[in-house]
């Protein structure tokens, strides 16, 4: 026996060996989760201790994100949005009952009183208990008294406010309280509820409650196409630059992952590393864009468009569309880091990258915009765009595909064009010279550029167009009605000639005419239900205003006259008619029969139909007042008509506090008010800063992508140097790598923006309208960028042009 033996070798045969502890144990082979755990979480920590140039490539991301975040998540919050705003509206409102309640302790007489002051609506609302226990809406402990009225927090500012002198006028009740938050719309509403003693029937209506079940209007196209644009026009290019920033700050990171391969880590572990690095800069994006998006929100209650203001609580994602950002979009810089590392080859002693020039191919380019422009053409020649779920997503990918385009087209039309260029002076040689031999990186860089460029021009179209088809549409409503009109309910004759009496003695009046409607109706025939009864328009006035209606052969007092647009089998001289015909839905009161007098005229209606106000009523019957008493008609309505001065300040607003005072139900139907050019100014300059904000950090990482590219190549610039090429000729050079791509691309993205606005034009059938200031305005800042980054990259040029970068270890 060998005393030299172990005791491994002396242990009794069938025994298990002991574990010696001087050996190391066999490592086991992780699973592939954890595998991948284990590699992120290591990439993370080198992210967060990769030092100065580590942490700048972490925040570029972290922006880059933080901005798609933001923007992902105030587009999944517009469902939301808008259930509030229409579960508040439908809460405090009740647009009448179909039976009406009796009178009775617990109801209220409530009508409408909207007006409007400097183009700003206000919505107004009259309400008279009819016992001592009405019902309240949200916002309110108890309706205001007679001559008192609640107010919005908006509204009282602007009565309290120099500006509200005029409105304080009209509005002449006393504050009494602010209505809560409940009872609004948005912050920024205008909005009043005042108590009248004077409220009658006729212009309002009896109801028991608040709150109606109704089915809100559905979204304008306008405002439909605006959202999805907005989001299109700063999320694609968001995601170009986030697939831009992952890729900042290789050498340094390929420097590391060469080290890992060195002591034995494999190519798939170094990606996956690799993609750690980005997914803690994408985590970081992920908290600073929820930030961000709570920062944003609060500029909720500034804005209204459409008439649509709400508060910073209703911008909210609901759970699962948060939930699939907070997943997904981490999940995309660790994809979009793998596909960046598909072409590089991580070596022990360093990186592989040159391969065979590949060529680019154009045909699976050019089928992205001409995808998106197929998938938007059909929503071009529709008659009215119809806001469906398949509509919706045609018109956002196909404005994306459009927008992506460009940047599939970049890499190509770059490669093209500089393949073709030779000569030249020496900086240009240079910079030619080395986009032939690597101009990826370069496009890369500018795709974010021209996409913004391409988005914003095509987002500042569809604000001008549908700005300027406001404009146009108001201007000819204003051409063709260049005057106010007010419409009304009133008991009598004498009611009308007060009105009109009182606006003509408003300064800035330059003539005021009315004239009173109501409806009448055939006496029904033996047997047959009162259902079945036909309606004729009746229209009272004087011999004035009735000849501005009809070419009447001659008008005095007590005159009748029979216009060529009645039933002549139901309506002719002699004939009896009824002046109390049945409502729909009520109860058939007592015919109260009339009969049309036998020397009643025939006349020809001027203007039948195809219009609005009282000149284009289809009337059957024209009276003078003293052949048909108007208080024995069945809903009788005032309808008057005020021509102004338009070259005094504030006539409007004049003519309006005495409409308010002849009827604060008075409703006005004008064309003197555009409230949509504010709006729509507003937005759109608020896009264009956004548009600008996204350009300047595009242009950040163009910098860190020049300086790192300049970087690497230092040992040439400093052989350069050395061999006596001037400073001068290497700037220029910089700047021009820089300006050919960013040129190519604010050419294709001049077009690409044109043809997507106009496009977007169509869709809600607004003649194309393109603002060239704002194009080259959003061209000129692209080429700035240029400038911004050349003189930013020469310090770090002068810096590697030095001798000691041709030393070597």
């Amino acid at each position: 026996m060998n005393p030299l033996r172990s005791r491994a070798d002396r242990r009794t045969p069938g025994t298990p060996p002991e574990t010696d502890p001087r050996r190391p144990a066999p490592v086991r082979p992780r699973s592939r989760p954890r595998a991948w755990a284990d590699d992120l979480a290591m990439g993370m920590r080198f992210a967060a201790g990769g030092g100065r140039d580590g942490w700048i490539r972490t925040a570029l991301t972290a922006t880059a994100v933080a901005l798609g975040v933001a923007v992902l998540l105030i587009g999944a919050s517009v469902p939301t949005l808008m259930d509030a705003w229409h579960g508040r509206e439908k809460a405090r409102e009740n647009l009448g009952q179909q039976h009406e309640p009796p009178r009775g302790d617990t109801t209220v007489l409530y009508g409408s009183a909207d007006t409007v002051f400097h183009g700003q609506a206000i919505r107004g609302r009259l309400v008279r208990p009819d016992g001592a226990h009405p019902p309240a809406p949200p916002g309110m402990r108890q309706l205001p008294g007679p001559g008192r009225m609640l107010v919005s927090p908006a509204l009282k500012k602007l009565l309290d406010s120099p500006d509200g002198a005029l409105l304080r006028e009209r509005l002449d009740y006393r504050i009494s309280g602010v209505i809560g938050d409940e009872g609004l719309s948005g912050p920024a509403e205008l909005t009043y509820v005042a108590g009248s003693a004077t409220l009658h029937e006729p212009s309002g209506y009896r109801i028991d409650h608040f709150g109606k079940v109704w089915e809100p209007p559905p979204m304008q196209p306008q405002a439909v196409l605006l959202v999805i644009m907005t989001c299109v026009a700063l999320l694609t290019p968001v995601m170009v630059f986030i697939g831009t920033s992952v890729r900042v700050g290789n050498e340094q990171r390929e420097r590391r992952l060469a080290a890992l391969r060195l002591v034995g880590s494999d190519v798939a572990t170094t990606r996956r590393i690799a993609s750690g690095e980005s997914l803690f800069g994408s985590l970081l994006g992920l908290v600073a864009g929820a930030l961000l998006f709570l920062g944003v929100r609060q500029l909720a209650s500034v804005i209204t468009l459409w008439d649509i203001n709400v508060f910073p609580s209703d911008i909210r994602p609901g759970p699962l569309p948060a939930t699939l950002i907070a997943v997904l979009v981490p999940a995309a810089s660790v994809l979009v880091t793998l596909f960046a590392q598909r072409r590089v080859t991580v070596e022990p002693l360093g990186v592989v990258r040159d391969r065979p020039a590949v060529r680019r191919r154009l045909w699976w380019r050019v089928l992205l915009p001409v995808l998106g422009a197929l998938l938007l053409l059909p929503l071009a020649r529709e008659q009215q765009w119809t806001d469906s779920p398949l509509n919706t997503g045609r018109l956002a990918v196909g404005s994306m595909l459009l927008l992506l385009g460009v940047t599939a087209l970049l890499p190509w039309l770059v490669d093209a064009v500089v393949n073709r260029l030779r000569g030249g002076p020496v900086p240009w040689q240079l910079a030619v010279r080395r986009l032939q031999l690597s101009s990826g990186s370069a496009t890369r860089a500018v795709s974010g550029i021209t996409v913004a460029v391409a988005g914003a021009i095509a987002i500042h179209m569809l604000f001008t167009g549908m700005q300027t088809g406001y404009a146009q549409a108001y201007a000819q409503s204003a051409k063709e009605r260049p005057e106010l009109g007010y419409w009304g309910h009133t008991d009598s004759w004498r009611q009308t000639e007060q009105a009109l009496a009182a606006l003509r003695a408003t300064p800035g009046v330059q003539s005021a005419r009315g004239v009173v409607t109501a409806h009448v109706g055939e006496l029904p025939a033996p047997g047959h239900p009162a259902d079945d009864t036909r309606f004729l328009l009746v229209g009272v006035g004087d011999c004035a205003e009735l000849r501005r209606l009809a070419a009447l052969p001659s008008c005095g007092s007590g005159d009748v006259f029979l216009t060529d647009q009645r039933d002549k089998d139901v309506i002719k001289p002699g004939a009896a008619i009824d002046l109390d015909p049945p409502v729909m839905g009520s109860e058939a009161p007592k015919p109260r029969p009339w009969q049309i007098p036998r020397h009643t005229l025939p006349t020809r209606l001027a203007s039948p139909g195809g219009g609005t106000g009282p000149d284009h009523y289809s009337y059957d019957l024209l009276a003078t007042p003293s052949a048909l008493d108007i208080s024995g008609l069945n809903s009788t309505d005032m309808e008057l008509t005020v021509d102004y001065d338009r070259s005094l300040p504030d006539a409007v607003e004049h003519i309006r506090n005495t409409a308010a005072r002849v009827n604060p139900a008075f409703y006005e139907s004008s064309t003197v008010d555009n409230p949509h050019d504010q709006q729509l100014s507003s937005v759109r300059n608020g896009l264009f800063a956004g548009s600008v904000i996204t350009l300047l950090l595009i242009g950040a990482g163009l910098i860190i992508t020049t300086v790192e590219q300049l970087n690497e190549r230092r040992r040439m610039l400093s052989s350069l140097h050395a061999f006596g090429t001037r400073r001068a000729s290497l700037g220029w050079s910089i700047l021009w790598q820089t300006a050919v791509p960013v040129t190519l691309g604010l050419a294709l993205a001049v077009g690409c923006g044109l043809a997507l606005g106009a496009l977007l034009l169509s869709i809600i059938s607004n003649g194309v309208t393109v603002d060239w200031t704002a194009v080259a305005g959003m061209a000129g800042i692209g080429a700035g960028v240029i400038l911004f980054v050349t003189a930013l990259s020469l310090p770090p040029l002068w810096r590697m042009m030095r001798p000691d970068g041709l030393r070597t270890e």
